[in-house]
């Protein structure tokens, strides 16, 4: 049975978990300047650096950074950039520079202080349950004083697996103490609802976020929101 969004009922529920990256925080522009300064730091001397841009890098992430490295030596390479072979040298190079940018080019989205307030005062248990690895993550929020909404944060490096595999899902679900059946997965990608199909999760999908460049209401979920207000509870009993 779809979710009515504007009247989510409460009584089926006592946990969410929500995405991060393109759902609760606009990051583009901390990967954007990540990359670029990795691809500008190993670009040989003498030579001008092949930068890329929002809508390249939008196709990308969402599926940990281990893959964004790779898919974007496999876009430079595609383009002519042959100097990038060396996958471990790109990938800590990332690391530092994402470490250093984290948050600067950042926004909390409009409605999402709200939604989850809305959810807080609901007395819904929330996680925050992200692609990233686990310190940026906790980083992130807490600079956006969003850190005191969330029991507990997991990264893409706290489990073996990642989205859209549901394991997650399954270790975030157990952490909670609520079953997969009462826990809404709340995401912006294909990555969210196959994990939350999979591990039997209710899932509703925001239409703002990335979704690799893919238009997100194609995807299988339960509901899709303009922003985590429109999330509102009925009442318990």
């Amino acid at each position: 049975m779809p979710l009515t969004l504007t009247a989510l009922d409460r009584t089926a529920l006592d946990a969410v978990i929500i995405d991060l990256d393109g759902t609760l925080i606009d990051t583009m522009g901390d990967f954007v300047a990540a990359i670029n300064r990795m691809i500008a730091a190993l670009t040989p001397t003498g030579q001008s650096p092949f930068l890329m841009d929002a809508p390249a890098v939008n196709t990308m992430v969402g599926k940990g950074s281990e893959h964004l490295i790779r898919s974007v030596m496999a876009h430079l390479q595609r383009c002519g950039v042959t100097d990038f072979t060396d996958y471990e040298a790109a990938f800590a190079s990332y690391q530092q520079h994402y470490a250093v940018v984290n948050g600067r080019h950042a926004e909390v989205y409009p409605g999402v202080l709200q939604g989850l307030q809305q959810m807080q005062a609901a007395g819904l248990r929330l996680l925050c349950l992200t692609n990233k690895p686990q310190g940026f993550a906790r980083e992130l929020l807490a600079l956006k004083g969003l850190d005191r909404f969330f029991s507990q944060v997991f990264g893409g490096d706290s489990f073996e697996r990642k989205k859209p595999d549901p394991l997650p899902l399954f270790k975030s679900c157990e952490f909670l103490g609520s079953a997969p059946a009462r826990t809404l997965m709340v995401g912006d990608s294909s990555n969210d609802a196959q994990a939350a199909r999979a591990a039997g999760c209710p899932v509703v999908l925001v239409t703002y976020g990335y979704n690799h460049g893919q238009p997100v209401k194609a995807i299988d979920a339960d509901g899709f929101a303009d922003s985590l207000a429109e999330l509102r509870w009925k009442a318990l009993a």
